[in-house]
């Protein structure tokens, strides 16, 4: 795609993958190449603004997909359409499949494209979605749509020992956000309730989602954090997802309950993410901030897509895997290319540093052939969405933050 420059990770997730380009690196931050001058031509090149290949899009979404998404029914439908793939695997999925945590921001699309995907397989799989439901508009859309759903404070153990027995669990439960302001909440949530969890499903396998801010900020050259680096983020949120992490993995030793944890770099779709962020400031005139100036993402049905086939992934002790797409992204770059679909020139506060939090995926699209949404086509939607005033869900990644406070 011209116009936006697109920096690959190190790995095998596609042929693409096997290079790591680092112009933006050199060309507009003065650094020194990473691989000496490119003397080393198979680990390093300098491109030109990326073109959209054809070996890329072979393996991106084939389906017909909009020129742009006019409302939420039609953004719904998008976001929990599963492709054939899903529907072949979802056959070998054992009824219930229970969501934990469904009633948040992935959570009710996840449970309707398990839905969807099984109708299509024709496999009688019941999909249970579980949450306090403190929206219960998001309640009765699931039951809508032939997810049954289920009242549960995930806190209170006799609640969790009242859900149904399930012998596959997807885990979406997560505190972030108020963390300054309530550590304790966050703790709480985040350690408390996988142990609540595993006691109550010591034998089930458990795809638990995590969070890449368990890791600190990488040197932008490396292509993003592998899942054997250390764990030693900053602020109470990352450290309590580490903790999350922590007593998920003691349980599966302990129990031999098989576990794969994901690590997740920004989900995206149009009413939140970090594209959106940079789209909406772009849009107003406000200054897009270049503090962490390269980030990761994923389209959130793709990213649901691949928590639910990462059921084949669970292992005892518990795996993990970093989860977004492929490339690593420029801030400057991406908020360019917004400035063009909305005609508007953006303007930047900041500079670029050396670090950002960044995840290489190359161990999961390893172990899991998938396909991703064409990135122009999200960009595509996302501008047409923010232009029109389409709606908002009202929560800001805070993707420039780099204390760690949240």
């Amino acid at each position: 795609m011209p116009g936006f420059c697109v920096v690959i990770l190190r790995g095998a997730c596609v042929e693409e993958i096997a290079r790591f380009i680092c112009s933006r690196l050199t060309q507009i931050n003065s650094w020194p190449c990473p691989c000496n001058g490119c003397a080393q031509a198979a680990d390093c090149v300098f491109l030109q603004p990326v073109q959209q290949s054809a070996s890329t899009s072979t393996r991106e979404s084939s389906a017909a997909l909009p020129e742009s998404i006019q409302n939420e029914s039609e953004l719904e439908e998008v976001l929990t359409r599963p492709s054939s793939a899903l529907i072949e695997f979802i056959k070998t999925v054992s009824s219930p499949l229970l969501v934990l945590g469904a009633g948040g921001k992935m959570g009710p699309t996840l449970a309707v494209l398990a839905r969807r995907a099984a109708d299509a397989a024709g496999h009688p799989l019941e999909i249970v979605a579980a949450s306090r439901f403190s929206n219960d508009a998001s309640r009765q859309w699931l039951e809508a749509r032939g997810v049954k759903t289920v009242s549960c404070d995930l806190l209170d153990s006799d609640a969790v020992a009242r859900l149904p027995d399930a012998n596959n669990i997807i885990y979406l439960v997560g505190l972030k956000f108020g963390t300054a302001q309530n550590p304790a909440a966050t703790w709480a949530i985040n350690t408390i309730v996988p142990a609540r969890v595993c006691e109550r499903f010591p034998n089930s396998r458990i795809v638990a989602l995590s969070t890449g801010n368990v890791y600190p900020q990488s040197d932008v050259s490396r292509g993003g954090s592998v899942e054997s680096d250390s764990l030693t983020p900053l602020g109470e949120y990352a450290n309590a997802a580490v903790g999350r992490e922590r007593i998920f993995e003691f349980y599966s030793s302990r129990q031999n309950t098989p576990i794969a944890l994901l690590r997740l770099f920004y989900a995206v779709e149009l009413r939140y993410g970090v594209l959106v962020d940079i789209a909406r400031k772009v849009h107003s005139g406000q200054p897009v901030s270049l503090a962490n100036g390269y980030f990761n993402c994923i389209w959130q049905r793709d990213a649901n897509e691949l928590i639910l086939r990462s059921l084949l992934l669970t292992t005892a002790p518990a795996s993990v895997y970093n989860l977004c797409r492929p490339e690593m992204f420029s801030v400057r770059d991406i908020a360019t290319e917004f400035g063009k679909l909305l005609d508007r020139a953006p303007s930047f506060s900041g500079s670029e540093t050396q670090t950002a939090l960044l995840g290489n995926p190359a161990k999961l699209c390893d172990s899991i052939p998938s396909t991703s949404t064409i990135m122009e086509t999200i960009l595509r939607w996302t501008a047409d969405w923010v232009k029109r005033g389409g709606h908002d869900l009202g929560r800001p990644t805070h993707f420039e933050v780099r204390d760690g406070k949240y």
